[in-house]
């Protein structure tokens, strides 16, 4: 067990795999009843790599990281904070607040009803809040001009972003969709733009690299090889805070898992708020900015109307928490364009 200020961090070892999450605090903490142990996770007070857990009955795997933390853990973004942004009988597109995960992971896949409530996730929050969107819109309409609801159904995730990432994200209404649509990011074919805050002063420049799910030390990264599957980010600064940050553009040229999140890191300038990537070593590059989750959002989003062959695009602009986080860089550092 080791003390960070917030809170208590525990790293389960291979001897505590497969046990639940409240005989494992009880384990660690002594004194704690079972009682207490799962009144911590009702409290929001437990996190697992740094994501709320509410589940005491969740099994833990080796490596996994558990923090009790001093305060109960805010409650996290619901429906009400999901925008949609274009629906139609074809595709909706969405902006996601940082917080909800896109889809389930494939180890949650058999979870039950009621444990996934505790926190659904985004694919599953739309088919009803698309309903909710259509009655809207029916009463905004004169009575002549009233027209029948659009179908909703459950829709299908052709691309993700990560939870912690805010921004744009489309999803197939019908089967045909997804599959052009799904293609199109296969393709490389969509317009991506994201907005970033990194550390240290970032100049133009685009990264190509060869991305591999284990680096060799349990994380995804550039492989020095060769081996792995190309990853192209093309870099511009929008604004610098004095030498200590830079609000980035990056236009993602192939989608790969955080790709963003490791070419900025690995280029020696972490996203603010980053915990699993970092600079290389003997790369100073220290994260004062007081960033509360990863500084990234989808800012833009194109790709080919799966029905109309029409180009699309949409642009959601920074959500309040990166605003704020920008005026305090520039209050303590100055603010200049790039």
């Amino acid at each position: 067990m080791a003390k960070r200020g917030t809170g208590q961090v525990f790293h389960v070892a291979e001897e505590a795999a497969g046990l639940t999450l409240a005989a494992y605090l009880r384990q660690q903490i002594a004194g704690t009843s079972w009682a207490a142990a799962e009144k911590l996770v009702r409290a929001r007070r437990v996190t697992i790599h740094g994501n709320l857990c509410r589940d005491a009955a969740r099994r833990l795997q080796p490596g996994e990281v558990v923090k009790l933390l001093d305060l109960a853990v805010a409650a996290p973004p619901g429906p009400r904070d999901v925008h949609i942004v274009h629906l139609d009988d074809a595709v909706v597109v969405v902006d996601k607040p940082s917080g909800i995960t896109t889809t389930r992971h494939h180890e949650e896949a058999g979870w039950p009803a009621r444990r996934r409530q505790m926190q659904p996730t985004l694919d599953e929050m739309l088919p009803m809040l698309i309903p909710q969107y259509l009655a809207r819109g029916v009463q905004k309409r004169k009575p002549r001009q009233a027209a029948k609801p659009l179908r909703s159904v459950p829709v299908r995730a052709v691309h993700r972003i990560d939870r912690e990432t805010s921004g744009l994200l489309v999803f197939a209404r019908t089967v045909p969709a997804g599959r052009i649509l799904a293609e199109q990011f296969r393709q490389h074919a969509t317009q991506r733009r994201y907005l970033a805050v990194a550390v240290g002063r970032v100049g133009t420049g685009t990264v190509i690299s060869y991305l591999v799910r284990d680096r060799g030390d349990g994380r995804r990264g550039s492989s020095d090889d060769g081996h792995g599957k190309r990853a192209v980010t093309h870099v511009r600064p929008v604004e610098h805070f004095g030498d200590a940050y830079t609000l980035v553009e990056c236009r993602l040229e192939t989608g790969r898992t955080h790709q963003i999140r490791i070419h900025l890191a690995e280029s020696g300038h972490p996203v603010c708020g980053e915990r699993v990537y970092s600079a290389p070593p003997g790369v100073t590059a220290e994260d004062r900015s007081g960033a509360r989750r990863v500084a990234l959002h989808a800012a833009e989003l194109g790709f080919i109307h799966p029905t109309t062959g029409e180009l699309v695009q949409f642009a959601s602009r920074l959500p309040a928490d990166l605003r704020k986080l920008l005026d305090r860089l520039a209050a303590a550092h100055g603010r200049t364009s790039a």
